[in-house]
């Protein structure tokens, strides 16, 4: 199972050698995921879970198998750094049911710590269990990446937070360990 390159939107790097037959139906694994990551030219690691972790400056990226059979399920989920107070939930809320009506992905909720900070989550899901077409893998998982750092720009442009922002579109993730 390899992945089509005229699939993969150029993220600036070099076009990706052409691996495999177009219309092919998988079930995407973790090395395809890894395949894809270097593809693009993502740096990634393995956390302590097994899970594929992708680390921007603002936030981090990962890519989760979770269930079995028919009911596999492969997640994007974005954990993004951002501290909130508590008495900022409303407002929060109000700005992510904002993106959440006008964008399809990923579809963002907050999370309160124990400690009372808040944070922002996004995620995207894609049901696999029965196999999946590898261009519509790829072509979601790009766009699902695509999409969380928009939806960092966005919700910082949005609230006024101030970035910093050096080393482009990409954030260019930063530390990996393909382990």
């Amino acid at each position: 199972m390899s992945i089509d390159p005229s699939s993969i939107p150029n993220f600036g790097g070099q076009d990706p050698e052409p691996t495999g037959p177009a219309g092919s139906v998988v079930i995407p694994d973790q090395e395809l995921v890894k395949q894809l990551l270097e593809q693009m030219e993502l740096k990634y690691l393995v956390d302590d879970e097994g899970d594929l972790a992708a680390p921007w400056e603002e936030f981090r990226t990962y890519f989760m198998f979770r269930g079995e059979g028919e009911q596999a399920v492969f997640a994007v989920r974005t954990f993004y750094d951002h501290e909130y107070s508590v008495d900022e939930k409303p407002q929060l809320h109000e700005v992510i049911d904002d993106w959440n009506r006008r964008t399809l992905w990923p579809k963002v909720y907050t999370h309160t710590h124990d400690d009372g900070s808040v944070r922002l989550i996004g995620e995207a899901q894609l049901l696999i269990g029965l196999g999946v077409g590898l261009e519509h893998f790829v072509s979601s998982t790009v766009s699902w990446v695509r999409a969380s750092i928009e939806f960092d720009k966005w919700v910082g442009e949005t609230l006024g937070l101030e970035k910093d922002v050096e080393g482009g579109e990409d954030g260019g993730a930063e530390s990996t360990d393909e382990s």
